[in-house]
């Protein structure tokens, strides 16, 4: 993963996180235009190419998603 391009998405995040929350077993994640576009960055570049398997990403209450919502690891699992 691009480590530049990763820590600048978690600025943005940082910036305007998103709410991530569970409502009658559904995982809702919402947020302004800003902070989606972020979230799905992270999205692309661990599903580019040049990703190793196993490779993770971690979204932190208070940081990057409100100080409600749970810790997020995103992860590339093959």
């Amino acid at each position: 993963m691009n480590y530049d391009l990763a820590v600048m998405a978690l600025d943005g995040l940082s910036r305007s996180p998103v709410t991530v929350a569970i409502e009658k077993g559904t995982v809702k994640i919402f947020g302004d235009s800003a902070g989606l576009k972020e979230l799905a960055r992270l999205f692309l570049l661990l599903g580019s190419d040049n990703v190793a398997s196993g490779e993770s990403v971690v979204l932190s209450p208070g940081i990057h998603v409100s100080k409600q919502s749970p810790a997020i690891e995103i992860e590339l699992t093959g």
